[in-house]
């Protein structure tokens, strides 16, 4: 009689049977969240980093004056000053792992690729979520957020803490055109723009009557979330939208409109090995991303602070 060994069934008992266990060469399928971030900031300066803590310098455009003209007058001449802004590189995020050696030889399955790809998709979500999370307590704090949104009406709705906006079937077009008009207060230009709601809100926007707000466009096989577009917006669905408890109860979501001038966003895989293990027989595979954000203009990002009613 053989010796039962532990984490083994025990085929010597009365009345067991030998079940074979049958490994396929296939993966189980994974969902994934789908990211935004490369769609909603611009990427102008990424070429420009190479490792952890650099400074991306950025200059600016001046603001030009315009003065009054008269015949026969001196001209002033003015002196204009291209202000420097700073982009820091210190972000970063990594993945790393060990695959055994026996266990690579006991799979049909290419494991370290498909652990990597893994660990690729699961990056891009984790930098999505950060851009997200840092980004919507930058928008404009007086004119483009808040219950009193808006640089010229100053009336336009769009939550505030303590006095969430709810969405329905019966308002949410209203809401978005209204988020549109804050962006057109602030001469943001109307190509380009963007808006990512919550996944339920998706669901409630197909739900509403969409013929008078011009919502276009098939969803997108493509994993950033795009539904569509309704007026001057191109619409994303995400599941990492910064949320919150709202002190009169209900969980809320900051949803997020602009335009991709707003957000700048700067990423270098800078590291990715594969390693003999030291104290095992295996490989160690990592990798490093390492990234950098920042709202250079607040004007162009906007909160919409809201709950499902």
């Amino acid at each position: 009689m053989y010796p039962v060994v532990p984490g083994h069934p025990d085929y010597t008992a009365a009345g067991a049977a030998f079940i074979p266990e049958l490994w396929t060469g296939k993966l189980l399928e994974k969902l994934y969240l789908a990211t935004v971030f490369g769609e909603i900031s611009n990427t102008d300066y990424e070429g420009k980093i190479k490792s952890y803590g650099d400074t991306v310098i950025v200059r600016t455009t001046p603001d030009i004056t315009i003065n009054d003209y008269v015949i026969g007058q001196n001209l002033t001449y003015q002196r204009p000053e291209s202000l420097p802004i700073e982009m820091k590189i210190d972000q970063g995020k990594y993945f790393a792992f060990t695959c055994d050696d026996v266990i690579a030889k006991q799979s049909d399955v290419k494991l370290m690729s498909d652990w990597s790809d893994d660990g690729g998709l699961k990056m891009a979500i984790a930098i999505d979520s950060n851009i997200l999370t840092y980004a919507h307590p930058l928008s404009e704090a007086v004119t483009n957020r808040g219950n009193a949104a808006g640089k010229q009406s100053g009336d336009i709705l769009l939550g505030a803490s303590g006095a969430p906006l709810q969405l329905t079937r019966t308002n949410i077009l209203e809401v978005f055109i209204d988020c549109g008009l804050v962006l057109d207060e602030q001469e943001v230009p109307e190509t380009g723009r963007w808006l990512v709601i919550p996944k339920w809100a998706t669901a409630m926007l197909k739900k509403s009557d969409l013929k008078d707000a011009s919502m276009t466009g098939a969803e997108s096989t493509l994993p950033n979330g795009r539904i569509g577009r309704i007026d001057r917006f191109t619409l994303y669905g995400s599941s990492n939208i910064p949320t919150a408890v709202d002190a009169t109860g209900p969980k809320c979501w900051q949803a997020m409109f602009g335009h991709p001038m707003a957000i700048s966003f700067a990423s270098q895989l800078t590291k990715m090995e594969t390693l003999r293990a030291e104290s095992t027989f295996g490989d160690l595979v990592r990798a490093l991303n390492i990234f950098g954000r920042k709202v250079f203009h607040p004007e162009a990002l906007g909160t919409l602070y809201c709950y499902k009613g």
